[in-house]
């Protein structure tokens, strides 16, 4: 049985055409190559052409989704934010103080893993305006307000001074935020590990205040009395651990 063939001079495979995106999938491609770019190279160093090609689409199509780089800086922020904030607040509405601020860190660390890029497009803090972006900082003020909440609650009911709150919830979340970002750099232990020993560090000092704290002098001797575990500790963690 004859089989035809192609002429001399013809294509030999007819390519099938390339199947094309949507508009909202191309959308979402372009803003997860531009948050990788924004992240590597930052706001300034990146540039349409280079989202573009990186795209592998042409430059009025990023202008047609976006309008510029700046809208399309616009977005992934927003993003970034969005995610950011919605696992923070998630873990902050638990009713057990211990596992909100275990959750808080975890939800941090695990968003860093998790979306690095993101993370590095909201600490630089830049802007299109050149003013600075303070959207992250605002977050954490946000984190602040809500973990000074709980603290004000426990110490008016503990018969500490609740005024005293502010100054502990900034004490808490920079602590857990400053150790997250060394975190993000040596990956090492794991996020959970970390985690516990924030809470290690958290919790054993906020059930076992000096409602009084004063500086010591030279002479200072340090106590050598063991520590118990929060799980197994008195009262004074009992009352903590109660819903707000």
């Amino acid at each position: 049985m004859a089989i035809d063939r192609p002429a001399k001079g013809a294509a030999d495979v007819v390519k099938a055409p390339r199947a094309r995106m949507t508009g909202a999938q191309r959308r979402l491609q372009l803003i997860e190559v531009a948050r990788g770019l924004f992240a590597e190279r930052g706001f300034e160093g990146t540039s349409i052409e280079e989202i573009a090609q990186r795209a592998g689409v042409s430059k009025p199509i990023v202008y047609e989704h976006f309008g510029g780089k700046e809208g399309l800086y616009a977005v992934v922020v927003d993003r970034e934010m969005d995610k950011l904030l919605e696992m923070v607040t998630a873990s902050l509405t638990q009713n057990r103080s211990l596992y909100r601020i275990q959750q808080v860190a975890l939800a941090l660390l695990t968003y860093m893993e998790e979306r690095t890029d993101g993370f590095k497009i909201l600490v630089r803090g830049e802007s299109p305006g050149g003013d600075g972006d303070t959207r992250y900082s605002s977050l954490l003020n946000d984190a602040i307000s809500q973990v000074e909440h709980i603290l004000a609650s426990d110490f008016d009911r503990r018969g500490f001074d609740p005024k005293l709150a502010p100054l502990y919830a900034q004490a808490l979340v920079g602590m857990v935020s400053v150790t997250a970002q060394w975190w993000l750099d040596v990956r090492e232990p794991a996020k959970e590990v970390v985690a516990a020993h924030l809470v290690n560090l958290c919790w054993n000092g906020l059930t076992r205040l000096d409602p009084e704290p004063v500086l010591v002098d030279s002479e200072y001797k340090e106590s050598t009395q063991a520590t118990v575990h929060p799980n197994l500790n008195s009262s004074t963690v009992d009352a903590s651990n109660d819903g707000d």
